[in-house]
Formats: structure tokens, C-alpha cells, sequence
């Protein structure tokens, strides 16, 4: 599964068989402050979130910015895994 940045909507989004799963942020300059991230109910704990971060972390790096976890699971998801440090601002 392909997580985008749809910086139209301001958030990174990834298909899913039972729709988009998605994470919302805000722009400051070079950094992004997420704000809310979201999986369809039908498909809570299958490790989708972690997938969707994962790719929302990746794809945030290769556009060089910093990221700010206002999502209480993003926040976690950054916690749990350090080779995500170089980019939390």
C-alpha cells in the first residue's frame, strides 16, 4: 500500500479496501505538525495505521521536513521507533 502527500487536502493518504486512510497536518515552513490520523473502522487493529505512519514518516524525509506529532498515535509510532528521531522536530 502507497502512502501520498495530498498537499491539496493537507494530509498523506493511503487506499485501503475499505476506503482512505489518512493523516492530517498543517504546514510551518519546512516542518509539518500532524494533527489527526484515521483508518477505517473495518480495519482497526491490522497494523494500517502503522503502515500509514511509516510511509507518512518515510515520505516527510525525502521532502526534508521535520515533523511534529500532535496525533496521539503518530506520537506513539515515533516514540516506539528512534530511526524516525532524525526528523522530529
Amino acid at each position: 500500500m502507497d502512502v501520498r502527500d495530498n498537499a491539496e487536502r493537507r494530509r498523506y493518504e493511503m487506499d485501503t479496501e475499505a476506503g482512505t486512510a489518512f493523516a492530517t497536518y498543517r504546514v510551518d515552513g519546512s516542518t509539518i505538525l500532524v494533527t489527526h490520523s484515521e483508518v477505517p473502522s473495518a480495519l482497526r487493529g491490522r497494523g494500517l495505521g502503522d503502515k500509514l505512519v511509516k510511509g507518512m514518516l518515510d515520505l516527510a524525509r525525502m521532502q526534508g521536513r521535520k515533523v511534529v506529532p500532535l496525533c496521539s498515535f503518530v506520537a506513539t509510532y515515533m516514540r516506539r521507533h528512534p530511526e524516525y528521531r532524525d526528523i522530529h522536530a
